[in-house]
């Protein structure tokens, strides 16, 4: 060993053993897990309603007003209960150093599913101190395993949903990488076979039950040999269950290509993707649906759920008092997949069914972020209105 680099090294080591023994310990959790919940034998729905900070309050309000219209007969049954969160604002989360303030992680334990609005991830010279994105606590908390977002253009025949793995892979320690000298800096990726394994079986269960055909593998496994390659090597074990569904393998990075490809981008169905590669791309898809603003999210594990809009916080519409222009499309298509979560399937349909209405087919009101465009509140009405007539 160098002997200028020593101490260094050692320090380095020592944090990462740390690391590899929370990670083990996470194995161990994912191993012994038991069976998904039956929402439908639940005697009550909690529905947690976190609002997030900057525009979060804003579309998380106006979907929790949507949803509550939809679900009216259940709540006055006491069937499904909405149950406000606060807490998960940056400067909550700022002033006790900590992604998500152990009252509110208290609190989310106690719901069923979770609609949350965007909340703002520090970033390297903001002010802000280096805390955790609260999504990424979220979802290794609660074991959100699975990101799940559909995009979907009929005209341009795309029909799109993707399944990220969403506790694994770069963003599993994100926070927890090291500055082994001023000029050395090391992160680390994290891929475990059940972990891979899990995300696969989703994936194949949603295309088996929604009749697709095709499944495709996105890594870069050719380069990231280790991680990229276990979780390759396990997603094709779980493809062997599902004969009648054909599977095709792609590296990310010319998928990110065929993606705008029209001549082939129409083949593409369902896609497995690990945590870092399906930020990125699920981004690029929501582009040829309107954009982020237009696509919602859900965050799947066997106990607990989460949906959220795919955008971030926007924290400079709040301070350019334009708050109330903000788009609450990405948060009411989340509210779909939420529904249909919870079995709900008729009133999710019928949202979906609105929204695509409202947002491609009338245009009535069409929103800009600015004074340009129709607010928050006038677009939620016309959803309300338009969902008395389906």
């Amino acid at each position: 060993m160098n002997e200028k680099y020593k101490e260094q090294i050692q320090a380095a080591a020592e944090h990462f053993a740390k690391l590899l023994e929370g990670q083990l310990e996470r194995v161990e959790r994912i191993n012994a897990e038991g069976e998904a919940v039956d929402y439908l034998k639940l005697d009550k729905i909690v529905i947690g309603v976190c609002g997030g900070d900057g525009i979060g309050p804003v579309i998380t309000a106006a979907s929790r007003e949507v949803l509550e219209y939809l679900l009216a007969d259940e709540v006055k049954a006491g069937k499904i209960e909405f149950r406000n969160i606060d807490g998960l604002t940056i400067e909550n989360r700022a002033a006790q150093l900590k992604a998500i303030p152990d009252g509110v992680m208290e609190e989310l334990k106690k719901c069923d599913v979770i609609l949350k609005g965007p909340t703002t991830t520090p970033h390297k010279g903001d002010g802000w101190p280096n805390i955790e994105s609260a999504n990424v606590a979220m979802r290794k908390a609660l074991d959100l395993f699975a990101n799940v977002r559909p995009v979907k253009v009929p005209e341009k025949g795309i029909d799109w949903t993707f399944f990220r793995e969403n506790t694994e892979g770069s963003y599993a320690v994100g926070s927890n990488g090291v500055n082994v000298t001023p000029d050395l800096g090391v992160d680390f990726c994290v891929t475990t076979s059940e972990g891979s394994r899990r995300i696969a079986r989703l994936a194949y269960e949603f295309a088996k039950k929604n009749g697709k055909t095709r499944v495709s593998l996105v890594t870069k496994a050719n380069i990231i040999k280790t991680t990229d390659g276990k979780f390759l090597e396990e997603c094709r074990g779980v493809a062997k269950d599902y004969p009648e569904i054909a599977t095709d393998e792609w590296f990310v990075d010319i998928m990110t290509a065929k993606l705008v490809d029209e001549k082939r981008r129409g083949d593409f169905q369902v896609f497995v993707l690990p945590n870092l590669y399906g930020d990125i791309i699920t981004d690029e898809a929501a582009e040829f649906q309107g954009g982020v603003g237009t696509a919602g999210s859900a965050n799947i594990g066997k106990k607990y759920a989460m949906f959220e809009a795919i955008h971030g916080s926007a924290p400079r519409m709040i301070a350019e008092g334009r708050g109330k222009y903000a788009d609450p499309c990405s948060m009411l298509r989340a509210s779909v997949m939420l529904l249909s979560h919870i079995g709900r399937q008729a009133e999710a349909d019928r949202l979906e069914k609105a929204l695509d209405f409202c947002m491609f087919t009338d245009k009535k009101y069409r929103i800009t972020g600015r004074d340009t465009g129709a607010t928050c509140e006038q677009f939620t009405e016309y959803v309300k209105e338009t969902l008395k007539n389906i």
